[in-house]
C-alpha cells in the first residue's frame, strides 16, 4: 500500500523526561484508547521501533506530538513580538527562546521553558532533539505544548478516552502525553493552528486557533 492511500489512524503523544523515562499515549481515529506506556532504555530508537511496528502491523499512519522543542537556538534572540500589531521589533537585548515560543507567551497561552543554545541545553531538551531525529522519516511529527492545550480547553467539554494504565509511574507525565495525542488529533481535524516564527527554528501546534 502506498503512502498516498494510507490514512492517519493513530495519534500518539510523547512526554519527554530524563529520570522516569518518556511516557507515551496512543488513541485511534475515534479518540479511543489504543495503548500507553513508558520507554526508559535506548529511548529514541525504542520510539522509532514502537511506531514502525504500529504502522507495519496495522498498515496505517501514525501522527505524533512531542512535548519538547524540535531544535536548539543557534544564537540569542534580538527580536520582540507585539501581539497588537502582529509584528516583530528589533532590539539590543539578547534573550533565550524561539519565536514560536515568544508568540505563545505574548498571547498568555502558556509559559515556555525557553529553548537554549546547544552549549547550554538541559538534558531533557537534548533527549527531545534525539527523538525528533529518530522519527524524522515519519510524515506527521509535531511539536506540541500540553500546558497551552489545558489553557485553551478549560472552558470546553472536550472528551476522549482516558485509560489509567501506567499512570502510577508519573501521573502528570502520562496525562501530558495523552493531551499531546489529542492535540495532534484536533490539529489534523482542522480545529487547531500552527505557530510559526520568522527564525526558522520550528513550529508549535496548538489545539485551537488563537483569538485576538
Amino acid at each position: 500500500m502506498s503512502m498516498k492511500t494510507k490514512k492517519v489512524k493513530y495519534y500518539a503523544g510523547i512526554d519527554v523526561q530524563i529520570k522516569r523515562g518518556c511516557s507515551y499515549y496512543i488513541i485511534d481515529t475515534n479518540k479511543k484508547y489504543f495503548s500507553s506506556g513508558w520507554i526508559k532504555d535506548q529511548i529514541p530508537q525504542s520510539f522509532r521501533n514502537l511506531f514502525l511496528d504500529l504502522t507495519k502491523n496495522y498498515n496505517e499512519l501514525v501522527a505524533i506530538g512531542i512535548d519538547a522543542p524540535r531544535m536548539p537556538i543557534d544564537k540569542l534572540r534580538k527580536r520582540s513580538f507585539n501581539k497588537k500589531t502582529n509584528s516583530w521589533t528589533n532590539n539590543s537585548d539578547e534573550k533565550l527562546g524561539r519565536e514560536c515560543e515568544v508568540i505563545i507567551k505574548s498571547y498568555n497561552i502558556a509559559n515556555p521553558q525557553w529553548t537554549r543554545t546547544i552549549k547550554d541545553l538541559p538534558e531533557w531538551m537534548k533527549l527531545g532533539f534525539s527523538i525528533y531525529n529518530a522519527l524524522k522519516d515519519f510524515p506527521f511529527v509535531y511539536e506540541v505544548f500540553p500546558s497551552a492545550s489545558y489553557r485553551m480547553l478549560e472552558k470546553e467539554n472536550v472528551k476522549y478516552e482516558l485509560c489509567l494504565n501506567n499512570f502510577s509511574s508519573g501521573m502528570k507525565d502520562m496525562l501530558d502525553a495523552s493531551i499531546a495525542a489529542i492535540t495532534v488529533y484536533d490539529f489534523l481535524k482542522g480545529r487547531g493552528c500552527e505557530i510559526v516564527g520568522g527564525d526558522g527554528l520550528g513550529t508549535i501546534v496548538l489545539q485551537r486557533r488563537i483569538e485576538n
